[in-house]
């Protein structure tokens, strides 16, 4: 499965979006009204789903959908 369509499917568990409105440009906070806790609990669940370890730091500066895809990809 892409990336982009696995982290879809984690998203929409966290916010209340339809799946085929999640761009790759879509802004968590912004745009998918994700506030930080919601954020921080999604990793986790990426971090179990996708057996890979965020590192904390690194992922502050993640801002869009695309952002995480391209981080997540090179976890992976």
């Amino acid at each position: 499965m892409k990336m982009l369509e696995q982290l879809k499917d984690i998203i929409v568990n966290y916010v209340e979006v339809k799946k085929e409105d999640i761009k790759p440009e879509s802004r968590f906070i912004e745009e998918l009204g994700f506030t930080s806790f919601d954020f921080m609990s999604m990793l986790g669940e990426i971090e179990d789903v996708m057996d890979v370890e965020i590192d904390q730091e690194e992922v502050v500066d993640i801002r869009t959908v695309q952002e995480a895809v391209d981080y997540l990809e090179k976890l992976v």
